[in-house]
């Protein structure tokens, strides 16, 4: 009888997932050839079983990649390092972009040059196309770049 009960237990256990083992079941990998610049959509991905071992620096969840932009080629079926891809631009070098200044209810709207490239938040340098003069300001979600007075 303790034999049987030994038994059950040890089947319960090893029925049991690991807790100290316990990862991602399914990991996200690239359904198709994704090319750098392409910005990833849910279409594009699909799910796999998760390799045992590190997955340490991979991607391994949709919500990581979708609307992220590929920095290099990826391929079907094979993990996605967190390396290889980025967060959209919203402004890229040498593009145009509208840059505001703003100071105690006065606002200024004129045409820039992108000195470099940046993400929604960032202070980037621009410079006005008119006056020739460079400046730093913060990228809106618009697109545009917003430059404060004071």
């Amino acid at each position: 009888m303790i034999r049987l009960a030994r038994l059950v237990v040890l089947a319960a256990t090893l029925a049991a997932p690991s807790v100290a083992g316990a990862g991602p079941r399914d990991m996200v990998v690239p359904a198709q050839v994704i090319y750098p610049g392409d910005r990833i959509t849910e279409s594009m991905l699909s799910d796999t079983p998760a390799p045992n071992g590190d997955l340490t620096g991979i991607l391994v969840e949709r919500g990581q990649l979708v609307g992220k932009v590929a920095r290099r080629t990826l391929l079907p079926g094979k993990a996605i390092p967190a390396v290889a891809v980025e967060e959209p631009r919203a402004v890229s070098m040498g593009g145009l972009v509208q840059l505001v200044y703003q100071a105690d209810g006065l606002t200024i709207v004129t045409n820039a040059q992108a000195l470099q490239n940046g993400y929604v938040g960032q202070v980037v340098q621009v410079r006005n196309i008119e006056s020739g003069i460079v400046v730093s300001g913060a990228i809106q979600a618009d697109g545009t770049v917003l430059v404060n007075g004071g």
